[in-house]
């Protein structure tokens, strides 16, 4: 089992309240991933499940049991940091068995426990070495290898991947994904990294200013942002936002328009209490762009173009509006070239102010 229930958790330091009253449930063998910028308190929320942080005010479940007051060793979670936290004179083995040792098992029992997460975690041919024979991913492999072999409900990772290389973090989220689908347990996952967080969760929590911003599956989040915070934190590049005018209200429709966009018709579903006369913030995904000969509903001067081999993302001035397209094909554009722009209506947000 590996169930875990927050109730109106909060966490203050001093007068300043880090964590506002925060609700959630989370079902055994779910992989949840909390995302947020900096300072956001996704691992201070993390800290506090594993017992490293106490909590103010609240209640924390884990399986139906609650757990404030428990010290970590008792809660049935194993964390694994940013930093492997190995110990460098000891084998991958006994860096892995550590906490087996701790707990005086049979020396038959934590073999069979090591060797397993070994094989798991394909650290067999590697049990003799010293960590600083280890590449950065064997060493995370091993870090993570620890908490295998604890067996516990929840495992908790606090940025594991933030000290690889773009290619290594890469592989390491993909071997996260496939142990939590071997071992099938709860795990919770902090990261500022969206596509890690895109990639690998069933659930994703937005975090800002230690308040839940939206709670969802990924493309639930992707799709349908609760707010303009969340549209704007997921996607990359992230989404455009554009200041316009609402001229009329019909229903779930809204015709808006600016000085430089000319009368589109939007969806309201985020911006439900929108009024015509209103100024709202049009947002527009830089995948929904297309830079077009002719007849765009935007024009203006590019700035600068990437080329990246399978797509190209152009940054174009709209009268000092910064606005991101992205085509899936190479394409040249000359910086300073004056381009018009489309994009698809039907997936635009409206926002408030």
């Amino acid at each position: 089992m590996g169930s875990l229930k927050l109730t109106e958790v909060t966490k203050s330091f001093g007068s300043h309240q880090v964590i506002k009253p925060t609700t959630l449930t989370i079902e055994d063998g779910e992989f949840v991933v909390f995302v947020g910028p900096s300072g956001c308190g996704k691992s201070t929320i993390l800290r506090m499940i594993a017992g490293l942080e106490d909590i103010t005010s609240g209640t924390l479940e884990i399986d139906g049991r609650v757990v404030n007051d428990l010290v970590p060793v008792k809660r049935g979670v194993s964390m694994v940091f940013q930093s492997y936290a190995l110990y460098p004179h000891m084998t991958v083995f006994e860096n892995i068995a550590f906490p087996l040792r701790v707990e005086r098992l049979a020396n038959s029992e934590v073999r069979a426990k090591v060797e397993s997460a070994a094989e798991i975690l394909q650290l067999t041919d590697r049990l003799k070495h010293k960590p600083a024979q280890l590449s950065g991913g064997q060493r995370q492999r091993t870090a993570i290898g620890r908490s295998i072999v604890r067996e516990p409900s929840v495992f908790l990772f606090d940025e594991p991947l933030s000290n690889l290389d773009a290619a290594l973090r890469m592989d390491m989220r993909l071997e996260i994904g496939r142990l939590h689908q071997r071992l099938g347990a709860s795990m919770i996952y902090v990261t500022h990294d969206q596509v890690e967080a895109m990639t690998l969760a069933d659930k994703i929590i937005v975090l800002r200013d230690g308040q839940v911003m939206q709670f969802g599956a990924p493309m639930d989040l992707y799709q349908n942002p609760a707010n303009k915070f969340v549209a704007g934190f997921l996607g990359a590049p992230s989404m455009n936002f554009l200041e316009v005018r609402v001229d009329a209200v019909n229903g779930a429709r809204a015709q808006v328009s600016s000085s430089f966009l000319a009368v589109t018709t939007v969806s309201t579903a985020c911006f439900p209490g929108v009024s015509a006369g209103d100024t709202a913030h049009l947002g527009v995904r830089p995948q929904e762009v297309d830079i077009v000969d002719r007849d765009g509903q935007l024009a203006g001067a590019v700035v600068i173009s990437e080329r990246l081999g399978n797509e190209t993302v152009i940054e174009v001035d709209l009268d000092g509006t910064k606005f991101i397209a992205v085509e899936s094909r190479d394409r040249v554009y000359r910086a300073g070239a004056r381009v018009e722009v489309s994009f698809d209506a039907n997936k635009a947000f409206l926002f408030p102010l």
